[in-house]
C-alpha cells in the first residue's frame, strides 16, 4: 500500500509539473510541425484497419487511436452516479447542450456572410469548412479544467461534456449538413457527404465509443486502484494530445511554409478567433438571461466556448488531404481558445470572488461533487 501511494505521488508531481509546461508545450508541437514535418506526414498516411459502423465505415488512422485514448481518459475521471443530481433540475444541461449545438452553427452563418465579400473563387469555403468542423464537434474536454479553475459548476461541466460527446452521433451529421448549405462547391459536397455517410460513423468510433469505456471502465476500477493510475494515465493522455497536435499540423504547415500565403493565414486565425470569442460571449450572454449563479455561469461560459478541437483536426487532415488550408482555423481555434479561456477565467473568477467573498472561499475549500473525482 505504502509503495503505491508513493507512485501516486510521484505521478501527481509529475503531473503538475507537466501541466505547468502545457502552455508553451502546445507552441512547441507547432514548431515541430512546421520544422521536422517527416514523421507527422508518415503517420497521418498509416491505417491500423478499417471497421464497419452503422453510420458506415472509419480507417482507424493514429490520429484517430490518440484522440480515442485521450477522451478515454478524460471519461475514467468522471464517477457515472455522481451526474445524476443534474437529473434532478435538467433546465441547465438542457439549454447548455443546446447550446453548444446551436450557437457554432449560427455564428458560421454569420461569417459565411462576411465571407461572401472575399475575392476568393470560393467565397472562403475553404476556410468555412474548418470552421464547420469546430461548429460540429461536441464540448472540449479541457472545458472540466479550467471550469474547476474558474469555481464553476463543476458537475454541470462534466454533465455537458458527457451529453454533447454522447449526443455527436446525431448533432455532427446535423451540423454538417447545415454546413454545407453556406458553403460551396466541392467543400459543400464533401460536407454533405459527410453528413449522410462517415459523421456519425467517426462520432461513434472516435468520440462516444472511447467515452463509454472510460465510464465503465470507471464504474467497476476500485477507488484504491484508480487514485494510483490517474496521474500516470492523464500524463500518458496529455502525450498523446501532443502527439496528436503535432500529427495535424505536419501538413498543414509544410504546405504554408512552400507556398506562403500570409493573408489566408491572416484570415484563418481572425475567422476563428471571431467565432472563439462569439461562443465565449454567447455562452456568458446565455447564463445571464437565464439568471444562472456565478458557478453555473461559468460552467455555461466555458462548455459554449470550447469545442473538440483535436477531434476537429482528425476530420480535416482525414477528410481534406489535399487541402491543409482546412486546417488553419483549427490550429488557429486550439490555440486562441485556451487564450481565451485564461481570459474568461481570470475575468469570471474575479468577479465570483468580489460577489461571494467569504463563500467563494468556503466552496473552494469543499469541491463539489464531481469536482475531487477530476483531481
Amino acid at each position: 500500500m505504502t509503495t503505491a501511494v508513493l507512485h501516486a505521488g510521484s505521478g501527481q508531481r509529475l503531473l503538475a509539473q507537466a501541466q505547468q509546461h502545457l502552455t508553451w508545450a502546445m507552441p512547441v508541437a507547432y514548431a515541430a510541425a512546421a520544422v521536422v514535418p517527416q514523421a507527422g506526414r508518415w503517420a497521418r498516411h498509416l491505417t491500423c484497419g478499417t471497421p464497419a459502423l452503422p453510420g458506415g465505415q472509419v480507417a482507424l488512422t493514429p490520429q484517430i487511436l490518440l484522440l480515442a485514448y485521450v477522451l478515454f481518459t478524460a471519461a475514467l475521471q468522471v464517477r457515472v452516479r455522481e451526474l445524476t443530481v443534474l437529473l434532478r433540475r435538467p433546465g441547465l444541461l438542457v439549454a447548455g447542450t443546446a447550446a453548444n449545438t446551436a450557437l457554432p452553427l449560427v455564428i458560421l452563418v454569420l461569417l459565411a456572410g462576411a465571407f461572401l465579400l472575399l475575392p476568393d473563387a470560393d467565397g472562403g469555403s475553404g476556410l468555412l469548412t474548418g470552421l464547420a468542423l469546430i461548429a460540429a464537434m461536441p464540448v472540449a474536454g479541457g472545458a472540466t479544467v479550467w471550469g474547476s479553475r474558474a469555481g464553476g459548476n463543476q458537475t454541470l461541466v462534466v454533465g455537458l461534456v458527457m451529453s454533447s460527446t454522447l449526443l455527436s452521433p446525431v448533432t455532427i451529421p446535423l451540423t454538417l449538413a447545415g454546413a454545407s448549405a453556406v458553403t460551396s462547391g466541392d467543400y459543400s459536397a464533401a460536407l454533405a457527404r459527410m453528413a449522410h455517410v462517415a459523421g456519425g460513423a467517426l462520432a461513434a468510433a472516435g468520440v462516444v465509443a472511447p467515452c463509454v469505456a472510460g465510464l465503465a471502465v470507471r464504474s467497476v476500477l476500485p477507488e484504491r486502484w484508480a487514485g494510483v493510475a490517474m496521474p500516470w494515465l492523464k500524463l500518458l493522455a496529455l502525450a498523446a494530445a501532443l502527439t496528436l497536435t503535432y500529427v495535424n499540423a505536419s501538413g498543414a504547415f509544410t504546405d504554408l511554409i512552400a507556398r506562403p500565403r500570409p493573408a489566408l493565414l491572416a484570415l484563418a486565425t481572425l475567422a476563428a478567433a471571431a467565432m472563439c470569442a462569439a461562443s465565449f460571449l454567447l455562452g456568458w450572454c446565455l447564463a445571464r438571461a437565464l439568471k444562472a449563479a456565478h458557478a453555473d455561469t461559468v460552467a455555461l461560459t466555458f462548455t459554449s466556448g470550447m469545442n473538440n478541437s483535436s477531434a476537429s483536426a482528425v476530420l480535416a487532415t482525414t477528410r481534406f488531404p489535399d487541402h491543409p488550408h482546412v486546417l488553419l482555423p483549427i490550429l488557429a481555434y486550439s490555440l486562441l481558445q485556451k487564450v481565451l479561456a485564461g481570459f474568461a477565467d481570470s475575468t469570471l473568477a474575479g468577479r465570483g470572488g468580489r460577489r461571494t467573498g467569504g463563500q467563494e472561499a468556503t466552496s473552494r475549500k469543499r469541491p463539489g461533487i464531481g469536482q475531487k473525482a477530476l483531481r
